[in-house]
């Protein structure tokens, strides 16, 4: 049974998805403060994390953040802030995903499900064939979930990590934002080009010496991104 956090201060909203997660035959948890919720997401070895953008949105990237040094887990963003500065924010943060209340429970659902799929690959990967990828002094890993440049580790996000291992296995090949977006999402790509724009520039911060200049994350203007 897959094992799913809700941290959000709003109790109501929190006890609703909850409900209905647990209809859906989930293991739900739902905490109301910060460090209640970073304990039980080491304590119940939490595996995804539903939590909000506040209105004050430094306090939620600093706790975004914190769980993202010291786990590895999907984190989807549920929160009343709709612009596009909050998404971005919450995207470039370390989320793998952010939907706007109110929103579908069903939609919720299925980008649950789409992450929890994504997440159990990357975890269960140590029973496949190791499998090395090099693109200059670019290196992954794909046994490990390991990046490195030029022998420094690179910490990925499970998504933007996603997202890297396909242009590296496609090096050289040009790929739409749809066909991006279509192959890691496993979604028809509706308005993609924000969420990807903001991944691959959060990977680009992260592998390139210069991101203004990218080595490696190349954009192909008017055509998609490529590894070059």
């Amino acid at each position: 049974m897959n094992r799913i956090l809700i941290f959000d201060k709003d109790k109501e909203l929190a006890e609703f998805v909850g409900f209905y997660l647990a209809g859906e035959g989930y293991e739900v948890w739902k905490a109301y403060e910060e460090e209640e919720a970073f304990c039980i997401i080491g304590r119940e070895r939490i595996q995804l994390l539903i939590t909000d953008m506040e209105e004050k949105e430094q306090t939620s990237l600093a706790f975004i953040s914190r769980v993202r040094d010291g786990f590895d887990l999907p984190i989807i963003i549920l929160s009343n802030q709709g612009d596009e500065r909050h998404k971005v924010l919450g995207l470039s943060g370390g989320a793998d995903d952010y939907l706007v209340k109110p929103c579908s429970i069903l939609e919720l659902v299925a980008r649950i499900k789409a992450q929890l799929r994504r997440y159990i690959q990357l975890t269960c990967a140590d029973k496949k064939e190791a499998v090395t990828f090099r693109v200059g002094e670019l290196y992954i890993d794909d046994d490990r979930k390991k990046v490195t440049v030029e022998g420094n580790e690179v910490r990925l996000t499970p998504i933007e990590y996603k997202i890297l291992k396909l242009l590296v296995e496609k090096h050289g090949k040009v790929l739409s934002i749809n066909q991006i977006y279509e192959s890691i999402w496993h979604m028809r790509a509706v308005g993609a080009d924000n969420t990807v724009a903001v991944h691959i520039r959060h990977i680009r911060e992260k592998i390139e010496r210069n991101p203004k200049n990218p080595q490696y994350l190349q954009v192909v203007w008017g055509a998609g991104y490529r590894v070059g």
